[in-house]
């Protein structure tokens, strides 16, 4: 008796059949299509990695955006297009003798290894929580090694992207500093802490310069809080964004309903309407 095969594989077995190529091979030879200097689309052929970056940047977060909200047919589009960065970027390299996609794909695949050797090795670790704790020793490890290379002073920081979302870099930063100790013993001075910046910001009405500067710490000082929340705050003003958009555009479909146009409602009427649907919400 022969073991039934999951819809996962009967599909991936018909899709096989009907190109003749493994998926990830057909991609690749799609992409190098794509960039072949003769035959090659001329838009695709043009690009380099930094006129690319800004498309990878937005894919991911449209897989986020998917997966937070579980569309599983849009999550599985989503990944097909953060896919396509990947051989973009590794067909780019190829051209240029730099690494090729088996080089990636390699290259996760051992540090994958590396950082898991619970699976892979003979490490026990008990619980997601230590499997964090462990992760980041790994990682901590690897950048003093690489610094080592260089010839640098390693630092806490190192390795933190300056091209990711401050939210999310700023959470980044203050973890890395709280694992080496700098950070508040509890939430209660973090609360303090905002509550002064937010002081300082109106001490500086007026002065835009500084009132950058302070809103700058304020905003930090709300990721701080976030962070020892255990809130990805990223994901918090995402969703607070979503919050808005739905109520606004209620807003707009109420008053329309009523033959006024939000353009000329007024702000008082506006505002009714906003507390309205908050009480609808509730």
């Amino acid at each position: 008796m022969t073991a039934k095969k999951s819809p996962t594989a009967r599909r991936s077995k018909r899709r096989r059949s009907a190109h003749a190529q493994p998926p990830i091979e057909r991609l690749l030879a799609v992409m190098a299509r794509l960039r072949d200097p003769d035959t090659g689309c001329p838009w695709d052929r043009e690009q380099n990695f930094a006129t690319i970056a800004p498309y990878t940047i937005e894919e991911a977060y449209e897989v986020a955006e998917a997966a937070e909200r579980q569309a599983m047919p849009e999550l599985k589009e989503e990944l097909g297009d953060l896919l396509l960065q990947v051989t973009f970027h590794a067909r780019m390299a190829e051209e240029t003798g730099e690494f090729d996609f088996d080089d990636v794909a390699a290259g996760i695949a051992d540090k994958m290894v590396r950082r898991h050797p619970h699976v892979f090795g003979t490490a026990r670790i008990g619980s997601a929580a230590a499997q964090t704790v462990a992760w980041e020793d790994q990682k901590a490890h690897e950048r003093r090694t690489k610094s080592a290379a260089d010839g640098r002073h390693a630092s806490a920081l190192d390795g933190v992207g300056v091209a990711l979302p401050a939210l999310t870099r700023a959470a980044k930063l203050q973890r890395r500093a709280a694992r080496v100790g700098f950070d508040w013993p509890d939430v209660a001075p973090i609360y303090d802490k905002i509550m002064e910046e937010i002081t300082e910001l109106k001490a500086e009405s007026g002065n835009k310069s500084r009132s950058e500067d302070e809103l700058g710490d304020l905003l930090f000082a709300v990721v701080n809080l976030a962070r020892r929340l255990e809130i990805d705050p990223e994901r918090a003003l995402r969703g607070a964004c979503r919050k808005f958009e739905r109520r606004f555009r209620r807003i707009e479909e109420r008053l329309a309903a009523r033959g006024i146009d939000s353009a000329h409602a007024g702000l008082d009427t506006l505002e009714a309407e906003w507390q309205a649907i908050k009480a609808d919400e509730r």
